[in-house]
C-alpha cells in the first residue's frame, strides 16, 4: 500500500500533522474528502454554483496557509468550515451583497419537523418524479435566504448536528433550531416529505468540479499564491 493510499485511512489530524511536516501532496487527500461539505457551505451562502467554486478553493488555500494556527480545539473539519462561512461572507461582500449570519432570531410561522419517508427501491417512473422533486427543491432552496439557506444544507443535507452547525457558522445552537424550523416551514413540509431520503442529493458536487477545485488549489499553493494571513484561532 502506497503513502496516500495509507493516508486516506488516517484521520484529519493525523494528516494535518504530516503535511505541515513536509509531505504536501497529502493535502489532497484532505481536499477530496471534504470538498462536497466545503462546496455546500460556499453555495449555500453565495448562491451561485460557479462563485461557490472559486470560494471553495480560496478555503482551501487560506486553511493551507494558515494549517499552523490549527491548535485541534475543534475537528480539522470544523475548523476548515469555519474558514468556508468567512471566505464565502467576504465574497458576498465584496460583490455588494449584505450576508449576515448573526445571531438576530427571526421567527415566522412553524410546521412540523421533517420526517423523512422510508428509503425504498425506486422504478423508473418513481425515479422520474424523485429527479423532478429534487429539482423543485433545488430550486426552493436556492432560493432561501442565506441565513436559513445555510443552516438547512449543514443539517438536512450535510447530516451535522445541531453543535456542529453551530460551531460552523459561528451562531448559538437555539439559532440554529429557530431557522431550521423556519427554513423547513419556507420550503413547505409536503415537499420535503415528498422529496423523501433523497435531500442529501439536491445539491450534488460531481467529480469534474471536484478535479477541479484540487488542481486549483494545489496550483495556488505551489506557487505560493496565499492570501493575506488573517487569525484563525477558532
Amino acid at each position: 500500500m502506497d503513502v496516500e493510499a495509507r493516508a486516506t485511512e488516517a484521520t484529519d489530524e493525523q494528516i494535518v500533522e504530516r503535511v505541515l511536516g513536509g509531505e504536501l501532496d497529502l493535502y489532497e487527500v484532505l481536499i477530496r474528502r471534504h470538498n462536497r461539505r466545503l462546496f455546500r457551505i460556499a453555495y449555500s451562502i453565495v448562491g451561485d454554483a460557479d462563485e461557490a467554486e472559486d470560494v471553495t478553493q480560496d478555503a482551501y488555500v487560506r486553511a493551507y496557509a494558515n494549517l499552523g494556527q490549527f491548535a485541534g480545539r475543534a475537528r480539522f473539519v470544523t475548523w476548515l468550515s469555519r474558514i468556508a462561512v468567512h471566505e464565502a461572507l467576504a465574497r458576498a461582500r465584496r460583490n455588494g451583497r449584505t450576508v449576515s449570519l448573526g445571531d438576530g432570531e427571526e421567527r415566522g410561522p412553524g410546521d412540523d419537523p421533517l420526517e423523512a419517508l422510508p428509503s425504498t427501491t425506486a422504478g423508473p417512473e418513481e425515479q422520474m418524479l424523485e429527479k423532478e422533486v429534487g429539482s423543485l427543491l433545488d430550486s426552493a432552496v436556492a432560493g432561501l435566504a442565506p441565513i436559513y439557506r445555510s443552516v438547512f444544507v449543514l443539517r438536512e443535507v450535510e447530516g451535522l448536528s445541531v453543535a456542529e452547525t453551530a460551531e460552523s457558522l459561528g451562531i448559538r445552537e437555539e439559532a440554529v433550531k429557530t431557522r431550521l424550523h423556519r427554513a423547513r416551514a419556507l420550503l413547505r413540509n409536503d415537499l420535503l416529505k415528498t422529496a423523501g431520503s433523497h435531500i442529501a442529493e439536491i445539491l450534488p458536487f460531481h467529480l469534474t468540479r471536484c478535479d477541479r477545485v484540487v488542481t486549483g488549489v494545489l496550483r495556488r499553493i505551489r506557487a505560493g499564491d496565499f492570501p493575506p494571513a488573517v487569525d484563525l484561532h477558532f
